[in-house]
């Protein structure tokens, strides 16, 4: 499997299984396994050099399980051929999306136009608030 024209990952380190698929299909969800599994193991796959691994077991580290393996099922058509298309876009997508390297954020302040509406309306919220509350009685 080619992923973004620069990672290669070998059908060895991929898992497919097939099972009976809870999505549509009538009578035929029954009797065909259509559902597509497929697990990568990601902290075992020699085909990936190291900084890339690293990258993606930080990024993907909320969708591994216990055993490090990404997992994607797919069971959203009634051939099983489409979900196997489909669970392999869905991983390439996955990893590719998690290679994306970040710009880092720059701080930045405040228009002084903003910061004038801002106060304006604690302003107008304050007045509306001080308006409801009772008004002073005679004795104070």
């Amino acid at each position: 499997m080619l992923i973004d024209g620069r990672i290669f990952i070998p059908d060895f380190e991929l898992e497919w299984q097939f099972v009976q698929s809870p999505g549509p299909g009538g009578q035929n969800v029954n009797k065909v396994a259509t559902s597509a599994r497929l697990t990568f193991r990601l902290a075992d796959s020699v085909s990936l050099p190291p900084e890339i691994k690293a990258r993606l077991l930080e990024r993907l580290g909320s969708r591994l399980n216990a055993a490090g393996e990404l997992v994607v099922v797919c069971h959203e058509s009634r051939s099983q051929s489409q979900n196997r298309r489909e669970a392999g876009r869905k991983l390439a997508e996955l990893i590719s999306g998690a290679l994306v390297v970040r710009r880092k954020r720059r701080p930045t302040r405040p228009t002084a136009g903003s910061v004038r509406r801002r106060l304006a309306e604690k302003s107008r919220r304050s007045e509306l608030k001080r308006a409801r509350s009772a008004p002073p009685s005679a004795d104070e």
